[in-house]
């Protein structure tokens, strides 16, 4: 009981960055191709080595293996992957296969890093000349 309370009490950061790999921000169109709903178009939040999440018009069964297409720097990539999480309009894929399309993920992830660290740090520079 003492466990879940102070699981309640600890900000949605603190779970946020617990997950096993870290998410970037990264906004390009994606097609999901399912079973049940056919083909839809949405736009991709962030993404990690792991999964991607997206905001979608149309719903997808969570557990649904599904076949997402997107463009990142590194190239096109087609992936399986399963609707693991929905909130609203926002669904999180988690990603099943890996290889050589992993390859370009990771790609991607570590550039996503490198650039949003970099980000991060001249906004905190920023606000530190205004302060």
């Amino acid at each position: 009981m003492e466990a879940q309370n102070q699981l309640a009490a600890s900000p949605v950061r603190d779970i946020v960055d617990a997950r096993r790999q870290p998410r970037f921000k990264v906004e390009v169109d994606i097609s999901i191709h399912s079973r049940t709903c056919g083909m839809l178009k949405g736009h991709t939040v962030d993404i990690s080595e792991s999964g991607i999440s997206a905001m979608l018009r149309m719903e997808v069964p969570l557990g649904e293996v599904v076949e997402l297409d997107f463009a990142l720097p590194f190239g096109p990539v087609t992936i399986y992957a399963a609707a693991r999480q929905r909130n609203a309009f926002r669904y999180g894929f988690q990603f099943l296969e890996s290889n050589a399309v992993n390859k370009v993920i990771r790609s991607t992830c570590r550039q996503l890093a490198v650039e949003q660290s970099r980000l991060s740090a001249c906004d905190c520079e920023t606000l530190s000349v205004r302060e």
